[in-house]
């Protein structure tokens, strides 16, 4: 009886802190969301919004790939000084895309920060937009939600655009096993397995407020595939003097780099983001992914 009542109180206090949790949410933050008729949730001070691309049929060097790949886009809020808000975020875009949605994004007073890719052979091409801006919750809401609304609404001239295949892979490699070599617990989402990795030794700020991983200063890999077939690609953070140090690794693990950038303007210490992919079996592609981990922090 003893055990059964513990159980059940158990249940009891974990459905508590669950409503608690939810109940958490700033209701100007519960007013982004309904602005922008998005999910999203609140943890670690930061709104995250999600912004998938479920309309898009992406290939990569011939193969499907899924959404959870890297296709997912985001806005994310959280409080600084004076009751200003930061809000910082990457829109995934064809080529058709790019301009109407940064026209919008500067008709509305906010900053595109950074357009870059995140692969090569990819059909049709994919590019991310870092957007920016302060102010209140709502305001900021309002003022993205046009290019947020522009997203998918641009028809598509890119063969690529048509409906493919099925996404690759119908499962993901084990994640225990690319847990271990990474050293870090990863998730799974959707057909692919992701690890996102902080940089709690970089304390950037902006208005007041901390940039955290939540906010985009982390490091991640995806895989897709299978333990002897799979795909990585990720992003990592890096300060000025690790760049170098970073490439060496991944390069010696055979992984492709894709893209280098900044994602912030004027944000100090300047952090570095670099793109990488590789093709091969999934411990191997991790133990180059941990390679480039190795490099962080020295």
């Amino acid at each position: 009886m003893t055990r059964i009542l513990a159980l059940v109180l158990g249940i009891v206090m974990a459905a508590a802190a669950g409503l608690a949790a939810r109940q958490d949410m700033p209701a100007d933050y519960a007013a982004v969301l309904k602005t922008l008729g998005k999910a999203g949730d609140f943890k670690d001070n930061v709104l995250k919004v999600n912004i998938p691309r479920n309309d898009l049929r992406v290939t990569i060097n011939g193969q499907p790939v899924a959404v959870a790949f890297g296709f997912g886009g985001w806005l994310a809020f959280t409080k600084g000084d004076a009751g200003h808000d930061v809000m910082m975020g990457d829109l995934v875009l064809t080529e058709d895309e790019v301009n109407p949605v940064l026209s919008a994004v500067l008709a509305n007073g906010l900053e595109a920060t950074a357009l870059h890719n995140h692969f090569f052979w990819e059909n049709p091409r994919i590019f991310y937009m870092h957007v920016h801006g302060h102010g209140a919750a709502a305001d900021l809401a309002t003022r993205v939600k046009p290019a947020i609304d522009a997203i998918g609404a641009t028809p598509r001239s890119a063969p690529g655009a048509l409906p493919v295949p099925a996404p690759f892979f119908s499962n993901a490699p084990d994640l225990d096993p690319l847990a271990t070599v990474i050293g870090h617990a990863g998730e799974k989402a959707g057909t692919a397995i992701k690890f996102t990795i902080g940089r709690p030794d970089i304390q950037m700020r902006e208005m007041g407020a901390l940039i955290n991983a939540r906010m985009g200063l982390n490091t991640w890999a995806a895989f897709v595939g299978t333990n002897d077939d799979a795909m990585v690609a990720g992003d990592v953070a890096m300060l000025e003097g690790e760049v170098t140090r970073v490439l060496k690794a991944l390069r010696a693990h055979n992984l492709s780099v894709v893209a280098m950038h900044h994602h912030m303007i004027g944000a100090r210490p300047v952090v570095i983001f670099l793109h990488y992919w590789g093709r091969g079996q999934a411990r191997g592609l991790a133990a180059g992914f941990r390679a480039a981990l190795d490099q962080l922090g020295k």
